[in-house]
């Protein structure tokens, strides 16, 4: 039966068959990242929102999906994509991401760092008990050797940090680093860089925005 739910759990089924996200299918199928994410299917309102036949035909194309298999997948009711991410072990949860030049805008995150607002991406992540977390994706090479540009980053704005820890750093004025915590009191920060060729920091606590600790990153 073709249903709201069969259609969307095909989709879902497919991505993890691509070992994709559903964000991920997305941009493969050159459509805007968020086209296949689980909070566009269901409008402010309540009601059902359906995947348009356009944004199904491209995501069958990108991983060359024939219409029958997708039927196949929907009838299995998302049973596929359970099993696919049996078969890798873990169970996952979707993660807000964010590229390291929007971070430094204003709007995406609350006064303690953690997400806020619109224009956030989603990545699946491995399910994880702290509350909050969210995904950086680097650019550039001032996290050399430790972080290459395209890696991403998983943070936890509500994390305690001590000293050796690596932190994502953002200040008032909208700079975002990431840094080694060295030390740490009432009065100011200091933070030692990853890259060598990259000075270090001293920022007086009043400079700071928020520091949230790095969980995990992709290698």
């Amino acid at each position: 039966m073709l249903s709201h739910d069969a259609v969307w759990a095909a989709i879902d089924a497919l991505a993890a068959k691509h070992r994709l996200t559903p964000s991920g299918l997305a941009r493969k199928s050159s459509l805007d990242p968020t086209s296949f994410n689980k909070s566009k299917r269901i409008t402010s309102a309540g009601r059902q929102r359906w995947p348009s036949t356009e944004s199904i035909a491209k995501a069958l194309r990108a991983t060359s999906t024939s219409l029958d298999e997708f039927m196949a997948l929907m009838q299995d009711g998302g049973g596929a994509a359970a099993s696919l991410r049996r078969q890798l072990g873990r169970s996952t949860r979707g993660v807000p991401l964010l590229g390291f030049a929007q971070a430094g805008v204003g709007g995406y995150f609350d006064d303690g760092g953690f997400p806020a607002g619109h224009g956030w991406d989603e990545i699946q992540f491995p399910d994880h008990e702290q509350d909050g977390v969210y995904a950086l994706q680097v650019t550039g090479d001032s996290m050399l050797p430790l972080y290459r540009s395209g890696d991403i980053i998983i943070v936890a704005p509500g994390a305690t940090t001590h000293k050796g820890d690596r932190v994502v750093v953002r200040t008032h004025s909208g700079e975002v680093t990431v840094k080694l915590l060295a030390q740490r009191n009432a009065r100011q920060v200091v933070l030692k860089s990853i890259n060598p060729d990259h000075p270090d920091r001293t920022l007086a606590v009043e400079e700071i925005d928020w520091i949230a600790r790095i969980l995990w990153a992709s290698q």
